[in-house]
Parts: C-alpha cells; sequence; structure tokens
C-alpha cells in the first residue's frame, strides 16, 4: 500500500492509473485502477467469492456497496440491475474517482459514487453488498454496520464476505447480539472466507 492505509480520505503519492480487463458480470471489461486503495491489481479473493456466492441482486431499488473500492461489486450491481439506483460509498476520494471513472467507461447510468455523509439521510436499501474494510478496527467497523444495517428495506438482506482468521466468527456473534430486529446467518464458506446474511425480518 505505499506505506499508506487503502482507507485514507486522501492517498499520499501521484495518481498513476494501471489498466486491467477483469470479469464482471460474466463479461470482460477494461477498468482503472491506481494505488492508494485497496488491492489496486486485481479483484481480490474475498470479493471473488462474495461475488460467486450471492444471489441476483433485486432489480429495482436503492443498493449500496458500502467500501466500494475501485468498485467491483458496485459495478456488478450496476450491470446486472440496470434499472436499480447504485450506491458507492467510501472514504477514499481517489477510489470514488476510479470507480466513477469506470462506470463511465461502462457507460452506467444507474450509478451514485460518494462519501457516506454524502448518501440522503433516511434513504433504505433493497440489498447491501460489502467487503467490509476490516482492518480499519473493531471500533470504526462496528459503528459502519450501525449505521448501514439498521437501513435496509424489510425483506431485504446485506452479504458481506468476510475472512475467517480476521473474525468472521465473532463479528457475526456482535451482529447476532447487537441487531435483534435483523436475521444473522451463514451463508457459505470458500477459500477461507465466511459469506454473512444479515436480513431485514
Amino acid at each position: 500500500m505505499d506505506g499508506e492505509h487503502y482507507f485514507s480520505a486522501q492517498p499520499a503519492g501521484e495518481l498513476s492509473l494501471r489498466e486491467l480487463t477483469v470479469t464482471l458480470a460474466g463479461q470482460p471489461h477494461r477498468v482503472v485502477t491506481a494505488s492508494g486503495i485497496f488491492s489496486p491489481e486485481r479483484i481480490d479473493t474475498g470479493t471473488q467469492v462474495l461475488l460467486a456466492n450471492v444471489p441476483t441482486p433485486p432489480p429495482g431499488g436503492n443498493l449500496l456497496d458500502l467500501g466500494c473500492g475501485w468498485g467491483p461489486i458496485s459495478l456488478t450491481l450496476a450491470l446486472e440491475s440496470p434499472r436499480a439506483t447504485v450506491w458507492a460509498v467510501d472514504v477514499n476520494e481517489r477510489a470514488l474517482d476510479l470507480v466513477r471513472r469506470n462506470a463511465h467507461m461502462m457507460g452506467l447510468d444507474n450509478f451514485n459514487a460518494c462519501r457516506p455523509e454524502d448518501v440522503p439521510e433516511g434513504l433504505e436499501f433493497t440489498t447491501i453488498w460489502s467487503n467490509p474494510p476490516i482492518r480499519v478496527g473493531k471500533g470504526v467497523l462496528h459503528s459502519m454496520l450501525q449505521h448501514w444495517l439498521p437501513r435496509l428495506e424489510p425483506g431485504s438482506d446485506a452479504w458481506l464476505v468476510v475472512q475467517k482468521n480476521l473474525g468472521s466468527d465473532s463479528l457475526q456473534r456482535w451482529m447476532e447480539g447487537e441487531f435483534p430486529a435483523l436475521s444473522v446467518t451463514r451463508a457459505s464458506t470458500n477459500k477461507g472466507f465466511r459469506i454473512l446474511r444479515v436480513r431485514n425480518r
């Protein structure tokens, strides 16, 4: 990470774009990434596991990618649900610039990339997909989930991918205690990652 955290709001270092070809929604796409963000050289394993194990996203409503990075999750949501509105949320301004570039390159117009505070208050989501930034620490992670998970629409699901050796099971137990109105289950395990399903009953 060039000595900096990918969850910095303003990454240090000059912006140097690199192009990748990645498979999103079953098709190859050209994207741009850069240093100072999470996994700039490829789709990371956790995100690959998430994308391979979640159901097709809802066709409409507001869909949230929490901690979007350069955009593999949110771009997939936008490609698979063109009539929905996708919110790609991150604190990293460089990541937001990149995901906007990538959405533009793909011709996606159902896309909002913004900082958390720029999402309209009271907006609810028909799904949340996230590879959450576990390394920010429990306090920040818990605060983030406390803010976003209660904004699931009734009957809607959040899907989180968390590495088993980075505390997926303890995070599941914490969510079960913290959100009594939500159902928290382990949907699958693959390559050392858990997919956690959080449902607003």
